[in-house]
């Protein structure tokens, strides 16, 4: 083999190499912005789950009047989207929905199932959402990725961490009797 084919298969597998590292630059660049789009559109369903849960315990508050419902009532009209406001409407919810008595104050007509179907929704969007959150942060943390910056100016997304236990099974209401 004389020294210019030589020459000839060196800058071609160097080109390959230059080429193979660029398009695996380009996949974790790729996949990292895929990752920091599903944290936004999990952010987005948190948020929805957070908005109506809030609506949900506001008419509920509203069902059970100014005496068994004010707590209720505040908690939720403080609860707007930050983690300490949104751990009291969830102490709040729960406190009410295991309190048979106030249930029993007021005619809540389905407001108790839609309650708990909030709750859930919003302790199923937070670990959505979080999970989102780890698998964003274990890929920036990769030494490719911050060597190259694929992450360009992206920030660094956070966890969401609230009280988010589920209420208590309510205790039955008794229907009235329709006979």
């Amino acid at each position: 083999m004389n020294e210019q084919a030589l020459a000839v298969l060196v800058v071609v597998g160097a080109l390959a190499a230059v080429i193979a590292c660029g398009l695996y630059l380009s996949w974790r660049a790729t996949r990292l912005h895929r990752l920091h789009q599903r944290v936004d559109r999990a952010r987005t369903g948190l948020r929805t789950a957070l908005d109506r849960r809030r609506e949900t315990a506001a008419r509920l508050a509203r069902a059970l009047g100014p005496e068994h419902g004010a707590d209720l009532a505040a908690a939720a009209a403080a609860a707007d989207g930050d983690e300490p406001a949104e751990s009291a409407l969830s102490r709040s919810l729960r406190r009410t929905l295991a309190d048979p008595a106030v249930l029993r104050a007021a005619d809540t007509s389905g407001l108790l199932p839609d309650a708990a179907v909030a709750a859930r929704g919003v302790q199923l969007a937070r670990v959505f959402y979080n999970a989102a959150v780890t698998d964003t942060r274990r890929a920036r943390r990769s030494r490719v990725v911050r060597l190259f910056r694929l992450a360009g100016g992206a920030p660094l997304p956070d966890f969401f961490e609230i009280d988010d236990r589920q209420p208590e099974r309510p205790a039955p209401v008794p229907a009235p009797d329709t006979l």
